[in-house]
């Protein structure tokens, strides 16, 4: 999970410069083909394209065009909110992931993991702050983006107890390539050289952190692994102060307390006894 937060704090800066040139569907479409050739010394290792073979290629497909439908609107909402509203509306996601995997994994809600969600909103509440004016159109895509996370998730999860990382991870890119080959082109635009590199810093973070939190969901529930993803939200704010020069402030030193209280707390009791 540290890796899955350090590298998606990466990706939403060079996400937000990548789109000052290029349409998110292009970016998106490269994404996952170079995505492709840099996981492909694990696909190697792991056994080759043989080992790449899964009889549970409906959940792949599902899960992969629900995330892609997602991930386009997370894109688009960088273009249209700030940055700090993304990700805060984006945390509305544990609420629903938690939900879904009571309902569909039969995983267990108890007063601790509740606690633990609660906690971290009310620390993303303290940090963004969102201004109490009409809801705009970047925020209603940034909470559906945030609803078909939840969803992709939650299939991640059911996914890792059969398929290996490598193997989610891999039908992810392919279906993904092809789901946005048609409309990367009808965009299509050569990148400058500077935006080249944000897009391989794309490439990289979203191929690995995906990787990051599929292993993660290997070793813990997915109710235990989401919630520490509320962590993000400091670091973020962390980002804007020495990328952009936002400010931070009293009541966004008490959201990351509280984020690192609620984290802490979810691990403390979820942690097995001796």
């Amino acid at each position: 999970m540290a890796g899955w937060l350090s590298l998606m704090v990466i990706i939403a800066v060079a996400g937000r410069e990548a789109t000052r040139e290029l349409a998110v569907f292009q970016i998106m479409e490269m994404r996952s083909l170079i995505g492709l050739v840099m996981l492909w010394p694990l696909v190697h290792a792991g056994g080759g394209l043989a080992a790449m073979k899964s009889l549970r290629w409906p959940q792949h497909a599902l899960r992969n065009a629900v995330h892609y439908a997602a991930q386009y609107g997370w894109f688009v909402a960088l273009t249209l909110i700030p940055l700090a509203q993304v990700v805060a509306i984006e945390f509305t996601m544990p609420i629903w992931t938690a939900l879904l995997a009571i309902a569909f994994l039969g995983e267990r809600m108890n007063a601790w993991k509740a606690l633990a969600i609660a906690l971290g909103l009310v620390g993303v509440a303290l940090i963004v702050r969102p201004a109490a004016s009409a809801i705009s159109a970047g925020q209603l895509i940034a909470l559906a983006a945030a609803l078909g996370f939840a969803v992709s998730v939650t299939l991640t999860k059911s996914l890792t107890r059969t398929e290996s990382a490598v193997r989610i991870i891999f039908w992810m890119l392919v279906v993904q390539s092809l789901l946005g080959l048609l409309p990367a082109l009808a965009v299509w635009r050569w990148p400058s050289p500077p935006v080249w590199g944000w897009v391989v810093v794309i490439a990289f973070c979203g191929t690995f952190s995906h990787y990051c939190m599929t292993r993660a969901m290997r070793h813990a529930e997915a109710t235990v692994v989401v919630p520490m993803d509320f962590l993000r939200v400091p670091l973020t704010a962390l980002a804007g102060w020495l990328v952009y020069a936002e400010r931070i402030d009293a009541l966004t030193v008490l959201g990351t307390a509280l984020i690192l209280g609620a984290n802490l707390l979810n691990l403390r009791r979820s942690a097995p006894k001796a």
